[in-house]
């Protein structure tokens, strides 16, 4: 019997696996996340102490995203679920324009806050955003308190409570600023969960920042009509520079952006460790560059929000789950590090040493002092 001819095997080529790890590509959003949200902070406190337009800003900001927004959902894929969503103008004028208008007070509050307060202890006083938020949950009928939540939210209360009892010059109308701001915060974040909730919706950052933006940057804008405007001076907004205030507005949007990236791609452990650590890392570096004195008290209740503020979010379960997870991976890292190549080993001695020589520098920066002339970035003559 003849040999039946056989077809000629062709081999797929395998394609070439990426450099980099999905470990290394959520790390690397992560450290985005962090540069670009303690990037605008820092970037915001420098314009409004220079110009003094907070509401403008807010609202130049949201100006730009809404641009940013509708070129990218014409454009790209990345708001293609929105097409899932049923908007009409019932649904627009019952639940965007509302969450809108909040987001609008929450964004103005937290810029204008600014012109009064550090943004150390603007940071501190954050910290206790859960308590605000279990307190308007309560009044919408959406969360029932328990005595294990209430005790836990009573240690954050305190450790905030301990931080603002430190601070040296404390400006009680910041502090109503940013008091306004967590409410108005804590108001939309529960609006978010009644009203899409109850309309079986779910809406990731980017979407919900493509229909809110727009409302937001029209209430910010006429807002800044009435109170900004009559004492805005064009000399001193110009003394800022364009290209300052366009790469700000997009240092803003890219914490939009990163932030949807996480969200899909970390846990919730993993999403509040990194903002704690964000926090910590802001803290320190607006210490270093505005010299904001803190107090030794000032640490140790922050110190007592941030333990429980991780006690909260992530209750016993998961921190001793995460413990011993850790237990596991630093019992294999060194094997694991062994096997990997010199390339990879090199670029984790890189980022060591970056992160040595940036703690390094930042402690000598706080012994000797310094100024940044931030007038080098400005485009007037």
């Amino acid at each position: 019997m003849a040999p039946q001819n056989e077809l000629p095997i062709q081999e797929t080529p395998v394609p070439r696996a990426s450099w980099l790890s999905p470990t290394m590509h959520t790390a690397l959003y992560m450290v985005a996340w962090i540069v670009s949200s303690n990037g605008t902070v820092i970037f915001n406190k420098w314009i409004i102490d220079t110009a003094g337009f907070a509401i403008l800003l807010t609202g130049w900001h949201l100006l730009f995203a809404s641009i940013v927004t509708q070129i990218l959902a014409h454009t790209t894929k990345l708001l293609d679920s929105r097409h899932d969503l049923s908007i009409n103008r019932r649904f627009y004028l019952r639940t965007i324009l509302p969450i809108g208008i909040v987001s609008s007070g929450s964004l103005v509050c937290a810029n204008v806050v600014y012109e009064y307060l550090s943004v150390a202890f603007i940071q501190m006083l954050k910290a206790g955003s859960p308590a605000v938020v279990l307190f308007v949950s309560w009044i919408w009928a959406v969360t029932t308190p328990t005595v294990g939540m209430i005790a836990n939210i009573a240690v954050i209360v305190s450790g905030v409570a301990m931080a603002s009892a430190g601070e040296i010059a404390i400006s009680w109308t910041g502090f109503a600023y940013q008091a306004a701001g967590l409410v108005f915060e804590a108001v939309r974040v529960v609006m978010l969960q009644v009203m899409l909730g109850g309309e079986g919706m779910n809406m990731d950052p980017l979407v919900c920042l493509y229909y809110t933006a727009p409302v937001c940057a029209l209430v910010n804008i006429t807002m800044a009509l009435a109170i900004e405007l009559p004492r805005f001076q064009f000399d001193t907004a110009t003394s800022v520079g364009p290209l300052v205030l366009l790469a700000n507005a997009a240092v803003g949007f890219a914490v939009n952006f990163t932030s949807m990236v996480l969200i899909g791609k970390t846990s919730g452990l993993v999403t509040t460790l990194t903002g704690i650590f964000k926090n910590i890392l802001l803290i320190a570096c607006s210490t270093a560059i505005w010299r904001t004195e803190i107090t030794p008290i000032q640490i140790f209740g922050y110190s007592i929000s941030l333990m429980g503020l991780v006690y909260y979010a992530l209750g016993v379960d998961k921190l001793m789950a995460a413990w011993t997870s850790l237990q596991t991976r630093a019992a294999g890292g060194y094997t694991l590090l062994k096997e990997r190549t010199t390339s990879y080993r090199l670029m984790i001695g890189l980022g060591i040493g970056i992160f040595l020589c940036f703690i390094s520098a930042t402690l000598f920066w706080w012994h000797r002092g310094f100024e940044i002339d931030m007038s080098l970035f400005s485009t007037s003559g």
